[in-house]
């Protein structure tokens, strides 16, 4: 049976829902890392920083929608708050893993041991949103303790670089981030704080100083303003824009919902011409980070290895509408009862390997529900411009933007 388009929607959105609800860690309230079929210990303590900021998102999506109780989504994220008060920080930033019942820090990489910038923008990004979702209150005071502790500074080495990793060594180390990819927002909170900014050399000079930041070219007929070639992974069009509106969101070098659906658009065209000839591209497209039938990637149309991962067509509602629902039809109507799982489609597939993902990762479950409530409704993304430091943060990089969008 073909479901109405909004019926569909409202589907997705409320059972993709179930993974922060019915998944979340017991204790926590954190979003689980992964859903994977199983029981191991590790796998059901893990929690996610950045996944729970999607989670948060989310969960105020389902409230809009009528999906949850309100009360209960501020339950959720007064019992977030209420873990991450108590659990360990770095510079005043969260590991991009945890123990989801003692806070414990896991590691995500030999570098990657203490403090995330990143993933502590994703979770910031979703906590600002659920401060205005709430309005002034005393859980909004613990919010904004949480946000006015992150010493965004202390990832900065040097005024024109940020680090995207702090370790209980004592140093900003790994990573410089720069380029264009998912980090944008990190720069834009870090600007926005009101207790440890950075220098905007940091974003001017360390950001833009890669090859991989400016582009120009055109694939497939759509021109690129900015990143890789043909885009990159499509969650650098997801994750910074979660709660950052790209509508009328323009500086020198790019109008950021432009570069996000000519993004939408390439990966689109790809799936069609499908050089490399991998089943099932067409009706299926869309290259992200997701689990893969020889472990877990990051997708493009550079590295494609035939797994197409849902989020990344669903999460593009807001660019490529046609195309988006298109594919979610797809993924229901032909391919639902391999697709389909307990908290919504699950992660990925490869259809040349005869493969299906038995997972869920709470980063590609998050978009799906927000970035639909952004394309119905740009409820996430009306929340989040709303905080009253965002826009002036947005004036010192660079950006200008017409009156409020709604």
């Amino acid at each position: 049976m073909r479901l109405s388009d909004n019926d569909l929607l409202d589907l997705v959105q409320r059972r993709t829902l179930r993974y922060f609800r019915d998944f979340a860690h017991p204790v926590s309230a954190m979003a689980r890392e992964r859903s994977a079929g199983t029981t191991d210990y590790d796998v059901m303590e893990t929690v996610t920083t950045g996944g729970t900021g999607f989670g948060i998102m989310a969960l105020i999506a389902g409230a809009e929608r009528g999906f949850v109780p309100r009360a209960e989504a501020r339950d959720r994220i007064a019992t977030i708050v209420d873990f991450l008060t108590a659990a360990p920080r770095y510079n005043g930033a969260f590991a991009h893993w945890m123990n989801g019942t003692t806070g414990a820090t896991v590691a995500f990489s030999d570098n990657d041991t203490g403090g995330d910038i990143i993933e502590t923008a994703f979770l910031m990004a979703g906590l600002l949103t659920a401060r205005q979702w709430l309005g002034p209150g005393a859980l909004a005071t613990r919010i904004d303790a949480l946000w006015h502790g992150v010493n965004w500074a202390g990832f900065c080495p040097a005024p024109d670089r940020m680090m995207w990793h702090w370790r209980p060594e004592g140093a900003a180390v790994g990573l410089p981030i720069r380029g264009y990819h998912e980090g944008l927002i990190a720069f834009v909170l870090a600007l926005a704080s009101p207790s440890h900014p950075i220098d905007v050399a940091a974003y001017d000079v360390g950001w833009k100083s890669s090859t991989t930041f400016e582009n120009g070219r055109s694939y497939y007929g759509h021109r690129l303003p900015l990143g890789p070639d043909f885009g990159g992974p499509l969650f650098f069009t997801h994750y910074s824009f979660m709660g950052l509106d790209p509508r009328g969101l323009v500086d020198r070098h790019a109008d950021y919902f432009a570069q996000n659906r000519a993004h939408a658009l390439i990966h689109h065209a790809y799936a069609q011409d499908n050089p490399k000839g991998f089943a099932g591209y067409g009706p299926a497209w869309g290259l992200t980070a997701c689990d893969g039938d020889r472990g877990y990637n990051a997708f493009s149309p550079t590295n494609d290895h035939g797994v197409i991962a849902p989020t990344a067509a669903i999460s593009s509602l807001p660019y490529a509408p046609d195309e988006s629902l298109a594919a979610l039809h797809h993924y229901h109507e032909a391919m639902g009862d391999r697709l389909w799982g307990d908290y919504g489609f699950r992660d990925a597939f490869n259809e040349t390997a005869g493969w299906v993902a038995e997972s869920h990762l709470a980063i590609d479950q998050g978009p799906i529900v927000v970035m639909v409530e952004n394309a119905r409704s740009g409820l996430l993304w009306r929340l989040f411009m709303s905080a009253p430091e965002i826009a002036p943060a947005l004036a010192k990089m660079g950006f200008s933007r017409p009156a409020p969008l709604a």
